[in-house]
């Protein structure tokens, strides 16, 4: 039997969209059900690997893991990733299919991807119970929604009905959601099952006046309200998410000379950079003190300087060497920690080169504080990956003979002068796991204290990181770390905690009614006061 579906709309961009669709699939799953998410169309710089070697969203890979199954392509057949203010890379079932403007994919290319579209969510719901459905920004973009692959159209297509979301954290929730439902038509309007308001701090009695008027102006129940959830430590979409990626501010760090201080970690942030999320559980360490840096000067007095992921590496360094970076890192790599992840590694380098002009036509000039070239080729290299440290030491300090693990996501070949040490041996999942099949990757440099490699995702593996925090804070003579954070118990927490707090908020007795399923109340699950 076909899925049923439901989809979770939003009045805007960053209302909670994707975490109500990843706690709507965790307390699908915890109730017995096969639950897959589905978002046709994602735009963003965070993507994931699937185990067969293919990109998505990364958000929708939180939300598989959430359901407890592996990520796959069908959960996000379109991802467009923005190369500059009016193009992006479009992404189809997880491979390149082109570089387009905004106008030539809106206008001229989106009912030749409906099909695929079509294919992959009937992949999903002939698996699967149910599906729940992730929309993008508003479906009252009036002027976009002629060619609508997103939204409406996709509520449609999977017969789904639709939970309407509303920020109030941003301010003017009950406009919104009444101007949203307005500007629908009238059939659209009819898939509006019901709205829930996300984010909420203050008094509850003090808001249910709102909820019943809007209530009764949309004739639309409220299905509840959800509190702001904090320190969740569960990925945002995008950078919109993270307020310290945008800070301004002229310097983080004073000379201290305590060895008990936190480990010092700058990380540069790019016009173009992408997964950023490779530093959420690094951030998460009670014994380092991270920040985005957009300006030289923030990375004075860093232990160490991380060069992330770009979408658009040449322009990216065209950048950093405009805002004065260049400089400084070459004076941190004489006593300091550097490290280079993916286009970071790739920066590093003597050189980039770019034949077919994937990114920037030419040769440029990298930081050459590691041993090798790149040079950008059209076939986009898509893994999730493990392996092992080639030296068994870590910024020149031995390390126990851990496990690593990540995710490629490159269009970059990049080969070894002929003095370059090799950072780690790699297998991808999809190869077999005999040693013939492993790699070398990334590169180690400046007598151990510059890192480049191309995994994605490094710092997620407790183990790894936990000896990575140690090595670097034993290279400063630093006091060991005391208390370790343990990340991918805290990711599973994490998802626990926001499914029960959804479960608590809203009325989940009438959310699965819609699709005709049973759900059993957990017994330690109190369900707040109506508001309507």
């Amino acid at each position: 039997m076909k899925a049923r579906a439901i989809m979770v709309l939003g009045t805007s961009s960053h209302v909670g969209k994707s975490l109500l669709t990843a706690a709507l699939c965790r307390i699908f799953a915890q109730q017995g059900y096969r639950v897959a998410p589905f978002k046709s169309q994602n735009m963003s710089l965070n993507s994931a690997a699937t185990i067969e070697g293919l990109e998505i969203g990364r958000a929708q890979a939180l939300q598989a893991e959430a359901a407890s199954i592996p990520p796959s392509v069908d959960m996000n057949p379109i991802l467009l990733k923005p190369s500059g203010a009016m193009s992006s890379q479009v992404v189809v079932r997880g491979k390149i299919w082109g570089q387009l403007s905004a106008s030539d994919y809106h206008l001229r290319r989106v009912e030749e991807l409906m099909p695929v579209v079509r294919e992959s969510y009937e992949n999903l719901a002939a698996k699967n119970d149910v599906i729940i459905l992730e929309g993008a920004g508003s479906p009252a973009e009036i002027n976009l929604k002629e060619h609508d692959i997103v939204n409406m159209r996709i509520a449609e297509m999977a017969d789904a009905q639709c939970l309407l979301v509303g920020d109030i954290d941003r301010g003017g929730v009950f406009a919104a959601l009444l101007g949203t439902v307005q500007l629908l038509e009238e059939k659209e309007q009819a898939r509006i099952a019901g709205f829930i308001i996300n984010k909420f701090r203050g008094d509850l009695a003090l808001l249910r006046p709102g909820t019943r008027m809007i209530a009764d102006r949309l004739q639309k129940p409220c299905l509840g309200v959800v509190p702001y959830i904090s320190d969740l430590l569960l990925e945002e979409e995008d950078s919109l998410g993270l307020p310290a990626i945008n800070s301004d501010s002229k310097s983080f760090w004073e000379p201290e000379a305590s060895s008990n201080r936190l480990l010092r970690i700058a990380v540069i942030s790019f016009p173009s950079f992408s997964n950023f999320t490779d530093f959420d559980a690094l951030r998460a360490e009670p014994s380092v003190d991270l920040h985005f840096c957009k300006r030289a000067e923030q990375i004075s007095y860093a232990d160490v300087v991380i060069i992330p992921g770009s979408k658009q590496t040449v322009d990216d360094l065209v950048w950093l060497r405009a805002k004065g970076f260049e400089h400084k890192l070459l004076q941190h790599a004489k006593m300091g920690l550097i490290v280079g992840i993916c286009g970071g590694m790739q920066m590093l380098g003597e050189q980039i080169l770019d034949p077919e002009a994937m990114e920037s036509a030419g040769t440029t000039y990298g930081l050459g504080l590691l041993p090798i070239h790149t040079t950008m080729k059209p076939q986009k290299v898509t893994s999730l990956t493990t392996g092992r440290l080639v030296s068994g030491k870590l910024f020149g300090h031995p390390c126990l003979d851990i496990r690593i693990s990540g995710y490629e996501i490159h269009i970059g070949e990049t080969t070894y002068l002929e003095s370059a040490d090799q950072f780690a041996k790699l297998i991808r999942a999809e190869k077999s796991s005999q040693i013939s099949d492993s790699f070398g990757d990334g590169c180690v440099a400046q007598e151990g204290r510059v890192i480049g490699t191309y995994l994605h995702g490094l710092f997620d593996e407790d183990a790894f990181r936990h000896t990575f925090l140690a090595a670097a804070r034993a290279f400063y003579r630093l006091s060991p770390v005391e208390v370790f954070d343990n990340w991918q118990q805290k990711r599973i927490n994490s998802l626990d905690r926001l499914a029960e707090e959804v479960q608590r908020s809203l009325d989940m007795q009438e959310i699965f009614s819609w699709v005709g399923l049973h759900y059993e109340k957990p017994v330690a699950s109190t369900a707040r006061e109506s508001l309507t």
